[in-house]
């Protein structure tokens, strides 16, 4: 393999030797074909969705927001920031060598230690994905109950049926991606303006009164949702590399972060204030169910419902989908479509109804807030590793040797991870910021102090020099 100045790959090997499928190689600048603007929306098609929108109903606990509308927006800013930064920055070894994450965590933990935290990644968007389909099946049979006057009445057998589409669509990979989310992203907005525009004009008074005026919280309550918010996220930018790797060069890092900040701003300002509108507005935390008493008309309910279930194709075929397949691929050594239909049969069994009740949307922020503790410490050790300790100098050919330098595991990027997880543990509506702190300092002093002739050390500033 060569590269330019620049970092991108010019070239890649086929790797028989190594027994991984290509689509883990290394992309090349001919195999990337999603240009700034189908990114753009991509992330906004990604951004309109109904797990997003529950997020913002899950404010509304028993008919009382936590927190109130200035609040709220005060949190999401925050989070949006944090965001976008962690997302450019660890979105760079993916755009400038082509490597996809699962490859990425080989640098600090090892071939065989990368196993546990690409897991860490993989299962939190299997149960995404099938929680994304269930409020997608949701929508879909509340069009077919529409469509056969009532006659059919079957969330299980639309769940099951817009999952296998999905299975089938995916098989196309990043190509299916591209098309379906610059759709999706114009066509939800549309749809999502009206219902902003509905609720306005119709429940004002009442979202007013239990939202917008709300005591509300600047203590716990606040911090915790701006946790969540970064929950909801962490899994995404966690793998950036996944997503930047395909992008075409040539995209300098500011532009990359307002790519990121831009569409996240405007697609969760949106979802977020609409769902903490229809939960003050009917009580309810399922926004497809709240949807069908706001809009009681049945062809606007259709219509609506139809957008509710491309986002949920959206949002899946972005975030759920391509990370979990390339986990599976290279712990099973399976084919890229293979592996595509297995995630597509885990997301089946993930039972994503347990997450969210009509009255209450805690279970999906309790699922955010505990996984975001395993997550916060992985992205802070792979950024430390990148940026302090190899000063952003990596051998992509050793990563992809399964008996050199990065052979085994690095104990200290595991007892990192776990010290920073065990920490988020104790006060878990703060997982996700205390899992960094303390897995970044601990994963420091451990490379620095411990594991003297550890091979992980070779090319970072802790090389023992003889």
């Amino acid at each position: 393999m060569t590269t330019n100045l620049e970092g991108y790959v010019q070239e890649t090997q086929t790797r028989h030797d190594t027994g991984m499928d290509e689509s883990l190689n290394p992309k090349t600048e001919k195999g990337r074909t999603v240009g700034p603007i189908s990114y753009l929306f991509m992330w906004i098609g990604d951004g309109v969705n109904l797990g997003n929108m529950t997020l913002g109903a899950s404010l509304v606990v028993a008919g009382v927001a936590t927190l109130n509308i200035i609040q709220t927006f005060v949190a999401a800013i925050i989070a949006i920031g944090i965001i976008s930064t962690v997302f450019a920055l660890n979105d760079r070894l993916g755009y400038r060598t082509g490597i996809p994450y699962v490859v990425q965590l080989r640098m600090s933990f090892g071939v065989k230690g990368s196993v546990i935290s690409s897991l860490m990644r993989g299962i939190p968007a299997i149960v995404w994905y099938g929680f994304q389909s269930w409020i997608g099946g949701t929508a879909l049979n509340e069009m077919a109950k529409i469509v056969t006057g009532g006659a059919f009445n079957s969330v299980i057998i639309c769940f099951v049926v817009l999952q296998l589409f999905q299975i089938v669509l995916s098989l196309y990979g990043f190509h299916a991606i591209k098309w379906v989310e610059a759709l999706a992203s114009i066509v939800i907005m549309l749809a999502l303006v009206y219902v902003f525009g509905v609720l306005l004009t119709s429940h004002s008074a009442v979202i007013t009164e239990k939202w917008v005026h709300a005591k509300g919280s600047w203590g716990l309550p606040f911090f915790a949702f701006i946790m969540m918010f970064l929950g909801n996220y962490a899994a995404i930018f966690l793998s950036a590399a996944d997503y930047s790797r395909e992008l075409k060069s040539g995209i300098s890092d500011t532009k990359r972060g307002l790519l990121y900040f831009s569409p996240i701003l405007i697609a969760y300002g949106l979802t977020l204030t609409i769902g903490a509108m229809l939960a003050s507005a009917t009580g309810i935390s399922n926004p497809v169910k709240a949807f069908a008493i706001v809009v009681d008309n049945p062809y606007i309910t259709f219509f609506v419902s139809g957008f509710i279930v491309l986002g949920a194709v959206a949002v899946n075929m972005v975030a759920n989908i391509i990370p979990p397949t390339y986990v599976i691929t290279l712990l099973t050594k399976m084919k890229y479509k293979p592996a595509v239909i297995v995630t597509g049969l885990l997301g089946l069994c993930s039972f994503p109804w347990v997450l969210v009740q009509d009255s209450s949307a805690k279970g999906l922020g309790m699922f955010i807030l505990i996984y975001s503790a395993f997550l916060g410490p992985i992205v802070s050790i792979l950024l430390i590793e990148y940026y302090v300790l190899r000063k952003q100098k990596v051998d992509v050919e050793e990563m992809y040797k399964e008996d050199g330098q990065f052979a085994g595991y690095n104990p200290c990027a595991l007892i990192a991870m776990l010290i920073g997880a065990s920490a988020a543990f104790m006060l878990v509506e703060l997982a996700w910021i205390i899992g960094v702190v303390v897995a970044g300092i601990a994963y420091i002093l451990l490379m620095k102090y411990t594991f003297k002739d550890s091979a992980f050390k070779k090319g970072t500033i802790f090389e023992r020099k003889i």
